[in-house]
């Protein structure tokens, strides 16, 4: 071999072992799996979802890479929430009903009518829970990382359901919480606890005559075809919350962290929530189009609710696991606030 030629592949060895340690100098992407109940299509929740995946990526400039598994893929809403908590999974979009799993003072935030209207649950959850929320999950393991919105709960039958006496005697079908059953319960209607699957094989063989839920499921599962009668009282507003296993965030970089908050500001909840009513409007409307009845209630119809809630608010905080007494009145507080 020529010494020219020689030198020339020393030259190229030298570069390609330059070239292979640049490379392995470079920090890999952290990767984060997202666990999501939302199909994985022709809803807002996905386009949230990736909207908060490309928002990370950009504010992380690519060391960020959230990979969302849609659908359950990684397991039902109450099973991920705990595995996030474990450290199983890296983070998730969830229900109220399912972060009150971990943390049980959330489900106080769903009883129903406690809210005079809905800018009032706005106005205290953004502006009055945040700090108690992400403070009781921390203790669990679990860093909350922003309110996002699953939606209004509404009353589905057969016939309307606007005063409270019009319950009495009803069968609810009813998702397995105590909230709610005290809610039926109190208002004179017997309860059976049943998984979704159930709900319209129920209303079908008679075993339920009424049912809280959202239209965002109401519709697409076609339970509207056996309950086709909507009163949309707005009982409450179910909010939603993106968590992450703390120990994952506690072991991210600080510049990664703040990309994360960034990330997340970047889209406040009052966008979410009105991306996710203006699809529910959209969903009445099909429905009245395909025959179905949506009845509006009146202030003064939810009030009238409100008001036979209002004995039973304590029983409810004080079945509640966790600190409820202290939640309440972060509640309580945060209302009188924004009555101001």
């Amino acid at each position: 071999m020529k010494p020219n030629t020689v030198l020339s592949a020393l030259s190229l060895g030298a570069w390609l072992m330059l070239a292979a340690s640049a490379a392995l100098a470079q920090p890999q992407p952290v990767e984060l799996r997202y666990s999501s109940g939302a199909p994985p299509k022709g809803n807002p929740w996905v386009t949230q979802i990736e909207r908060f995946v490309k928002a990370v990526d950009e504010e992380s400039k690519g060391e960020i890479k959230i990979q969302p598994f849609l659908a359950s893929q990684l397991g039902s809403e109450q099973d991920t929430v705990q595995q996030v908590a474990r450290g199983r999974i890296d983070m998730g979009g969830y229900s109220g009903g399912s972060a009150a799993l971990v943390v049980p003072e959330v489900a106080l935030l769903l009883m129903p009518f406690y809210f005079r209207n809905a800018a009032e649950a706005d106005c205290v959850i953004d502006n009055h829970m945040t700090k108690i929320v992400t403070d009781a999950f921390a203790k669990k393991g679990v860093q909350f990382v922003g309110w996002t919105s699953v939606g209004s709960i509404d009353m589905f039958g057969k016939k309307p359901f606007m005063a409270p006496p019009e319950l009495k005697g009803a069968k609810a079908a009813i998702y397995a919480n105590k909230t709610q059953a005290l809610f039926f319960t109190s208002m004179g209607a017997s309860v059976n606890p049943l998984g979704l699957p159930e709900w319209i094989p129920a209303f079908q063989t008679g075993m339920a005559d009424v049912v809280l839920t959202t239209i965002t499921y109401g519709l697409p599962s076609g339970l509207t075809k056996v309950a086709p009668v909507v009163s949309r009282l707005n009982a409450y507003d179910s909010p939603g919350l993106t968590l992450m296993n703390k120990g994952v965030w506690d072991k991210l970089s600080k510049p990664h962290q703040e990309a994360l908050q960034r990330a997340s500001a970047r889209y406040p909840s009052s966008q979410y929530r009105e991306e996710i009513r203006g699809f529910e409007n959209t969903l009445f409307g099909m429905l009245k189009q395909g025959g179905g009845q949506v009845i509006d209630a009146t202030q003064e119809q939810r009030d009238a609710w409100r008001k036979a809630m209002e004995p039973v608010y304590p029983q409810i905080v004080k079945e509640t696991g966790g600190d409820p007494a202290a939640f309440y009145a972060a509640m309580e507080a945060g209302r009188k606030a924004c009555a101001k």
